[in-house]
């Protein structure tokens, strides 16, 4: 009742692969089965970003931009550089961006950086200095470059102070103020 005909089984055609050039790989829609993740253990240092489909875990030290379905990072994990991915779970350091539609920040994080986000969970005890903003998409919005930060101008260097010469003496500089600025320069002779 339950065995298989195993004469039916020999009739069945054999497809064959050709030897065409592979049709590109299409990415993927995640399914409901969900897969164990990828791991970065806590002995292994990535200098580079990681792309994946699914979810990662990360353990030990990324120094790249990481993009994703799902991250987790771990208590002793250390992370430098931006996180793009839908659900995002801290434990441990992040420096850089991070832009995810669920961020949770759990009470031993320390993250350094900007969040965009379209939902947003802060444990208490967490460490968070940075900006955070909501966004209907966060992960489709390219992230914008911080703003250069420049000392405040004083009233002396904001305004443009006139060339002063003074007239060469035999043997001695001449010098010139510009702008603030003093160049010495040897006599003409």
């Amino acid at each position: 009742m339950f065995s298989r005909n195993k004469g039916k089984e020999a009739e069945r055609p054999v497809v064959q692969a050709s030897a065409a050039i592979p049709a590109p790989i299409a990415p993927t829609k995640r399914t409901g089965v969900r897969t164990a993740p990828s791991i970065i253990s806590n002995d292994l240092v990535v200098h580079g970003n990681l792309v994946a489909t699914g979810d990662i875990q990360v353990d030990g030290t990324v120094e790249g931009d990481i993009r994703s379905q799902s991250l987790t990072v771990g208590e002793k994990a250390s992370i430098n550089g931006e996180i793009v991915a839908e659900d995002i779970v801290i434990r441990g350091r992040v420096i850089g961006t991070i832009r995810g539609r669920r961020v949770q920040l759990s009470s031993t994080c320390h993250v350094e950086g900007d969040i965009l986000h379209e939902a947003l969970a802060v444990e208490t005890g967490a460490f968070f200095e940075g900006n955070c903003r909501h966004s209907d998409d966060p992960i489709g919005q390219a992230s914008t470059p911080k703003p250069v930060l420049r000392p405040a101008a004083t009233p002396l260097a904001a305004a443009p102070r006139p060339v002063a010469q003074r007239p060469a003496e035999a043997g001695s500089p001449v010098v010139v103020g510009d702008g603030g600025v003093v160049v010495k320069r040897p006599a003409a002779q």
